[in-house]
């Protein structure tokens, strides 16, 4: 999980990134996802990005332990007619990782992540770990083994989406809890005083007037009884010439009181070491979820 950015970064970085060198990568369709899972009874991360280009869909499956160490990697490049199933079989330290795909039959809709009929499995010393996808029974068959139930927390999001005055994502803001869709509006063409609203499930729970003086700032709202804390960044869609992304990062923090008390001053353009690993650190306490979007302005 080392690209993960912002709240998971090795250093301290800018929720933004306003290099416009790197504008084409980044633009590119993409989801990751990451869950936390326990091997040899230890925590580690697996990291799962869903890609769309030209080429075709794309995936890859990393996992790391706690250290941050890379413990494997598996890049199946984009495909349009080949690689929508099959398995790769690791070695690392003298056991045994499994990864299985079939989306052979898988739906999209126009993002890069299927929506149904696919598995995606992860096994270790065959013990299921984590599996994605509706189809259970396939799934199981790959797995000659007892524990047929994924051990998984669903922990963090990172999205590209793209609009020219509405974005769009869903998001489950616990594991396993409830599906919402997040919507951001802002219009920020020949306007002198742009205003960011952000909404969930159609309610809005937050706005941001004055936005150009405020184009970088957090706010704590309330989803499914938990706070939420939203940081943004538009510094690039008001200032970046048309170049750039605007970011949006929502942390649900279970003990956000805890979190955020622990520190008398939080500057919002930057989280540094300190925090990026006490983001980490309760992440991998199992006690918050992170949605990291990254919103383009489509031409």
């Amino acid at each position: 999980m080392r690209d993960f950015p912002s709240c998971f970064g090795e250093s301290g970085v800018q929720v933004a990134d306003s290099s416009s060198s790197n504008s084409a990568k980044a633009a590119q369709n993409l989801v990751t996802c990451v869950y936390q899972c326990k091997l040899r009874g230890r925590s580690c991360l697996i990291t799962v990005t869903w890609t769309k280009n030209l080429m075709g869909q794309g995936l890859s499956v990393a996992i790391d332990d706690s250290t941050n160490q890379c413990l494997c990697k598996v890049d199946i490049k984009p495909w349009l007619f080949s690689k929508r199933k099959g398995c790769r079989n690791l070695e690392v330290d003298s056991s045994k990782i499994d990864i299985y795909w079939d989306l052979s039959n898988a739906k999209f809709g126009s993002g890069p992540e299927p929506l149904e009929g696919f598995y995606l499995v992860v096994a270790f010393n065959q013990e299921m770990v984590l599996l994605l996808g509706d189809m259970k029974k396939e799934a199981y068959k790959k797995i000659d083994s007892a524990s047929i139930h994924s051990n998984a927390i669903f922990i963090a999001k990172k999205e590209h989406i793209f609009g020219k005055k509405f974005y769009g994502a869903k998001a489950q803001f616990c594991d396993k809890g409830q599906l919402h869709n997040v919507s951001i509006e802002c219009d920020t063409v020949d306007l002198k005083d742009p205003c960011l609203v952000i909404r969930i499930d159609s309610k809005m729970v937050m706005q941001v007037k004055r936005l150009k003086w405020k184009f970088r700032g957090n706010h704590t709202i309330l989803v499914d009884g938990l706070p939420v804390e939203v940081f943004w960044d538009v510094h690039n869609w008001l200032f970046g010439n048309g170049m750039g992304n605007a970011v949006f990062m929502f942390q649900t923090c279970l003990s956000a009181e805890k979190l955020w008390n622990s520190q008398s001053v939080f500057d919002p353009s930057v989280l540094t070491c300190s925090y990026s690993q006490r983001f980490r650190d309760y992440q991998l306490q199992g006690l918050g979820f992170s949605l990291i979007l990254y919103a383009w302005k489509n031409e």
